[in-house]
């Protein structure tokens, strides 16, 4: 049997494991399997490797860039990002890649329309992925966070006069505290207004929900977990490395 999984801290949220078991299903794949492994201690990600005989890992919060100094090589874009979100082990060495990127760029790009100014809200490896495409598509944008010089306190009405995109890249409202949401000033959302949010479990989060009030274009991140998987299932079983 071979074994692929999800690496993180608490993984309670995720459909992962579902979506590939589904996959193997309806492709008749019967030699493999996916599960969750939430581990607290990334830098044991070799031995854990080892004992468990994994042939490829999905990697999530809060270990997307944290896994980066245990790793055999990254690839060109996953060095630039500084994030990981997909390890293919070869011979016992593990080699790092980004799918994030290809997700969330095949996602966003159709419901842009010409919008060219973002919040990007969270700074942690999710949103580094995000950053890179928005550099890609020419969107001008700012981080939003706790330790960047924009914190969410200091989101007025100008700023969100002059946003066009909004992209929520923290779990707040990730199943199980669907109450959650960041706080920034709803009130000043409107039609012109795209929010997308990568959270999808819920389908609809408090942000999604907020601004649709606003009659806001939304999505969630369920379209871009579903590429990005396909993305590490090629990774995993073609010769990338």
């Amino acid at each position: 049997m071979k074994t692929f999984g999800l690496v993180g801290k608490s993984l309670s949220h995720s459909f992962s494991s579902k979506y590939f078991s589904e996959k193997f299903y309806k492709e008749n794949i019967t030699n493999c399997q996916y599960l969750n492994f939430e581990i607290k201690d990334i830098s044991n990600i070799k031995k854990f490797i080892s004992e468990n005989n994994v042939l490829g890992l999905n990697i999530t919060a809060p270990y997307k860039t944290s896994i980066i100094p245990y790793l055999d090589g990254v690839s060109d874009e996953s060095e630039e990002i500084n994030a990981v979100n997909t390890v293919k082990i070869v011979n016992g060495n593990l080699y790092g890649f980004n799918t994030d990127v290809i997700g969330f760029k095949k996602s966003i790009s159709p419901i842009l329309d010409n919008r060219k100014t973002a919040l990007v809200l969270g700074n942690g490896g999710s949103s580094k992925s995000v950053q890179y495409v928005l550099k890609s598509l020419d969107i001008s944008f700012k981080v939003v966070s706790r330790k960047t010089k924009l914190d969410y306190q200091h989101v007025d009405k100008e700023i969100m006069a002059t946003t066009d995109v909004i992209i929520n890249c923290t779990p707040l409202g990730m199943y199980p505290e669907t109450e959650s949401y960041p706080k920034i000033p709803y009130d000043f959302l409107n039609s012109k207004h795209l929010l997308f949010d990568l959270v999808y479990n819920p389908k609809q989060s408090k942000f999604l929900t907020l601004g649709i009030a606003k009659n806001c274009i939304v999505k969630n991140g369920l379209e871009m977990l579903h590429i990005q998987a396909e993305e590490s299932w090629n990774i995993w079983n073609n010769n990338v490395v």
